[in-house]
């Protein structure tokens, strides 16, 4: 069987990764955790769609005779990211990260815009106290929210899925305060959807431009409400770029120097 590049995808970029793999004539097999994920390719893109955990990552290298691993997972799946690279040092396969890359702020007033490291760190301090809040981090955090309601004003955005709608309702929110919308949000939409709920302060993640923190930062800076920026993990790399060429030139390079 021919040797593969795995390209572990489900973002916007990994998209563009997959094409520029693609253009190199290089054999592709990508992998990712959701339907949802899978429609962001091409429907004549094969596909695989499941979650895995190590031993199932160790099975597909072997069914899928993988020979390059290109990790280009959320900012956020620490659990795919970790399981990836004890495989790819088990079996004895390159792997290389795409990190997107960071935000730069351009905010003058730097004081509206809190930097943590976790949620834990969010929910320790003082920061949400007396605060309309808009959650935009993702459905699988809201659950730490649960006990909370009583003691701020919440509210969640969540993707437009029956899954993350469940989750959001079983955290507390009332249907009132949850709205399910499919990002890139534009500024206009952003600007409004805070007015409309008299929003006084914004929690995000690090997500990087595609997941639209660049335009969270500029509305808040125009607006004057705070936001709070929850940091990437931190995972140790064995190697990872934020260039898409220096990706396709890794690919190459490993691929005929292993296969």
């Amino acid at each position: 069987m021919e040797r593969k590049i795995w390209l572990i995808g489900g973002t916007k970029e990994s998209v563009t990764i997959a094409e520029a793999i693609a253009t190199s004539k290089l054999p592709l097999a990508i992998a990712v955790a959701t339907d949802t994920a899978r429609s962001l390719y091409p429907p004549d893109c094969q596909v695989w769609v499941g979650r895995m955990d190590a031993a199932a990552m160790s099975h597909f290298c072997e069914r899928e005779n993988i020979a390059v691993i290109v990790d280009a997972s959320h900012p956020y799946a620490v659990e795919v990211s970790k399981n990836a690279i004890a495989t790819a040092t088990v079996i004895g396969i390159p792997y290389l990260r795409y990190e997107r890359p960071l935000v730069q702020s351009s905010i003058k007033n730097t004081q509206s815009v809190v930097e943590l490291d976790s949620f834990a760190s969010l929910l320790a301090g003082n920061y949400l106290q007396g605060e309309r809040v808009l959650l935009t981090v993702g459905c699988q955090a809201l659950p730490l929210f649960k006990s909370w309601h009583n003691r701020f004003t919440l509210f969640a955005r969540v993707l437009p899925k029956l899954e993350s709608v469940t989750i959001a309702l079983a955290a507390g929110f009332t249907p009132e305060k949850i709205i399910a919308l499919r990002p890139p949000i534009g500024a206009e939409l952003e600007r409004a959807l805070w007015r409309q709920w008299q929003i006084s302060l914004v929690v995000t993640k690090a997500s990087g431009k595609s997941g639209g923190e660049d335009i969270k930062r500029a509305v808040a800076e125009e607006l004057g409400i705070g936001l709070i920026v929850i940091t990437r993990p931190k995972v140790v790399y064995p190697q990872q770029t934020s260039c898409i060429n220096e990706i396709v030139v890794f690919c190459r390079e490993s691929y005929f120097k292993y296969v």
